[in-house]
């Protein structure tokens, strides 16, 4: 693990240098040496700046932390703590209104408006499973959740239940009715459908015949005028499709003999390389690469064993109609990828730079992944994956996580650059994704949104880290409430409508996304079918999803509602509060019982173990982790920087004892290790405390949760992970 390649200047770990010189360089038209040298510079020439841009952060919190120690309490006055805040730069000067200009976007971002997953880019099959979640059926997701209720003889078994059989198709046709009504009549009673006179007929079971109300919304069909296979709809920019096939048992059930609803689900998706991987080393960026470059070359596959038999996964190729007219119809068959890199904070091992220091693992990101991109947006018109293409736009899509204000998005626009150059690309070639997560950045967002205003195409609250970031800014300040009062403080809400109120302002829709957070348990569909429209009804054009079942269920709610004609509303509306935002979310009374404060010392402790035993074990970063109550829940390093802050914050302001906090953690990995009994690959925590890795660094986070560096778990994280894979390889 420790042989190095020495080459302009650098150190390369091997295996990282030989990825690059045989898998990703050949077919770019980028030399090796060109490449290595540009690299090179561009890490010699950024690095101090990323390092002042971090000490910049520890500053302002030492400030943050001095006043609120000198005027806690009832010497609390909220205009002087915000004209502080005003005097040292944390919120910065405000600008006078402007557009964004972002040119060459693909239109899943500008003018469709639909589920966004976000996939561990390090499994294979998970990246594609996601990138193929642009379409999904819905019969299948209906039979295999909760949303369809599994009592009165409607249970999911392991044999084909037609009564539950029958609620899917009612309720698939209902979603027709509402979404491409027909002119007279019910899609429940149709008999036949067939093209005419390049028309939909509909036949119905009274003998009357109908067409749709919106004879435009037939787009284009598979098979033959009198016996189509698939009929195409459009509506609100999403396609549907009705689909026969009489060799399905479903269809034969079916009077029409429709076999299944298919929906346009996942436009997007984001291939993370941060919060949702455990990547420590160069083994793992390479592995993170590796998969990334498949998927841009379109040759992305992975095997799956089920029942005993083998299969192989592949990316789906694009879908072609023919339109009532006679002429070619296509839709994409994949959706259109970002790619998520780390932020501004951690240094990887993959690269020593001329003084033997890690070079800043943001900048190892950027430009790995984007000449990697380069198979896609370069591909010859004569290759065969040409049909797999990513972008139409010939445009590289990177989110940026975790920045805080907006000298961080311009040093990151400022990466962005010198990588075009570097790679001969047209200036703004790579779009920028800026992630509203951290509270220096959605008090700043207009700031922010203009330091990157000709390459921006996203914005996404990211609730969980927006509220880690809120208990450590503020961890001087007072008691924070318990977690779950947290979310009902006003800063959440004037938060969220604040990231739409300004992406509208900056003139986003028709020309970028606007993003909202993800759902985080997806075994509870029925509840995230009744709640997640309150996202597409904040004015989000996307929301983050946690499978492609979710994708297609989320679907149904962009039909509901039409995100753009709405986004038309809500740019009138009077923009959220900046006094809002800025509430700390302080508990208003702290007379909480033992069994209270045990309760959310438990709470914290199970969340904080049941995922670190994962990462730090097993090298998962994102999986679904059963909460207290047994309930399923995706988890990342999102939800572990609130819960381990909290618990900090308890600590400092000794709502509870280092004593009591160690005798929760103690007795949760008891629980823990129960909840993962089933798990051959786990190593139970309880056995050995003073011997567990896992429990050790889940310990560190929350007794030095006060001193990480904003909070953040990665420095701990990585150190444990690297520890642990020590261990296994010695």
């Amino acid at each position: 693990m420790n042989n190095r390649v020495k080459i302009a200047n650098l150190q390369v770990a091997q295996c990282l240098y030989e990825f690059i010189e045989h898998d990703v360089l050949p077919e770019t038209d980028i030399t090796s040496t060109h490449f290595w040298q540009s690299f090179s510079t561009i890490i010699h020439d950024l690095r101090h700046e990323n390092h002042q841009l971090l000490a910049t952060r520890d500053h302002l919190q030492r400030q943050i932390d001095q006043w609120h120690q000198v005027y806690q309490g009832t010497e609390f006055n909220f205009n002087d703590y915000k004209q502080f805040l005003t005097d040292i730069n944390y919120i910065t000067a405000r600008l006078p209104d402007f557009k964004i200009t972002t040119n060459n976007v693909d239109s899943e971002l500008t003018h469709m408006a639909g589920p966004q997953l976000v996939v561990p880019i390090m499994n294979a099959r998970f990246a594609i499973n996601a990138v193929n979640a642009r379409w999904g059926s819905l019969y299948d997701a209906l039979y295999g959740s909760d949303v369809i209720a599994k009592i009165d003889g409607a249970e999911a078994g392991n044999r084909y239940n037609p009564i539950r059989g029958e609620k899917v198709i009612k309720f698939a046709k209902q979603f027709l009715d509402q979404s491409i009504p027909l002119l007279h009549g019910s899609h429940q009673n149709a008999l036949n459908y067939q093209i005419s006179e390049q028309r939909l007929i509909i036949t119905l079971a009274d003998g009357q015949q109908t067409q749709l109300k919106e004879c435009s919304a037939f787009v284009g069909y598979q098979g033959t005028n009198a016996k189509p296979e698939t009929l195409l709809f459009i509506h609100h920019g999403l396609h549907i499709e009705i689909n026969f096939d009489q060799s399905n048992p479903i269809a034969k059930m079916d009077k029409a003999g429709i076999s299944d609803v298919t929906l346009e689900a996942a436009l997007t998706t984001i291939m993370d390389c941060e919060d949702s991987v455990a990547a420590v080393d160069a083994q793992d960026k390479v592995v993170a690469y590796k998969n990334w470059l498949g998927l841009n070359k379109g040759n992305l596959s992975a095997t799956i064993t089920k029942n005993g038999l083998k299969t192989q996964r592949t990316m789906n190729p694009d879908r072609s109609y023919l339109s009532p007219t006679g002429n070619r119809y296509t839709c994409k068959g994949r959706s259109l990828m970002f790619v998520r890199n780390v932020g501004h904070l951690m240094t990887n091992n993959a690269i020593l730079d001329k003084d033997d220091q890690e070079v800043p693992e943001g900048i190892l990101d950027a430009m790995i992944t984007s000449v990697i991109a380069l198979h896609d947006i370069k591909s010859s018109s004569q290759s065969n994956n040409t049909h797999l293409k990513n972008s139409t736009t010939a445009s590289i899509y990177i989110v940026k996580p975790k920045m805080h204000g907006p000298d961080e998005v311009a040093f990151a626009n400022k990466l962005f650059l010198r990588i075009e150059q570097a790679l001969s690309l047209p200036t703004n070639t790579i779009k920028m994704g800026i992630m509203d997560e951290e509270r220096r950045t959605s008090i700043n967002l207009k700031a922010c949104i203009y330091a990157a205003k000709d390459r921006v195409a996203f914005i996404n609250t990211g609730f969980l880290d927006r509220t880690g970031d809120e208990i450590h800014t503020s961890m001087k300040a007072g008691i924070m409430a318990r977690k779950a009062d947290i979310k009902l403080t006003p800063w959440i809400t004037a938060y969220e409508n604040n990231n739409v109120d300004i992406g509208l302002a900056c003139g986003f829709s028709g020309k970028a996304q606007i993003g909202k957070g993800m759902w985080p348990i997806p075994d509870q569909m029925a509840n995230m079918l009744a709640t997640k429209i309150n996202h597409v009804e904040a004015g989000a054009n996307t929301a983050w999803v946690p499978s492609p079942t979710a994708a297609t269920l989320h679907a149904l709610h962009y039909h509901r509602v039409n995100v753009f004609t709405l986004q038309k509303k809500l740019i009138d509306r009077a923009p959220a509060s900046l006094d809002d935002i800025l509430t700390i979310p302080l508990a208003q009374h702290t007379n909480w019982s033992a069994q209270e404060i045990s309760d959310e010392l438990d709470n914290n402790a199970q969340g904080i173990l049941g995922y670190v035993v994962r990462w730090i074990e097993q090298g998962i970063g994102c999986s679904k982790v059963p909460d207290i109550n047994n309930v399923g829940l995706m988890e990342d390093r999102a939800t572990l920087r609130i819960s381990s802050q909290h618990l900090a914050n308890w600590l400092h302001h000794k709502v509870c004892s280092k004593e009591q906090v160690l005798a929760s953690l103690k007795k949760m990995a008891n629980v823990v290790d129960q909840q993962n009994k089933a798990d051959p690959l786990y190593q139970a925590m309880a056995e050995d405390f003073d011997n567990s890795i896992a429990f050790e660094a889940a310990c560190d986070l929350v007794f030095l949760g006060e001193i990480q560096p904003n909070g953040y778990t990665e420095p701990l994280l990585h150190r444990y992970r690297a520890l642990k894979k020590n261990k296994l390889y010695r």
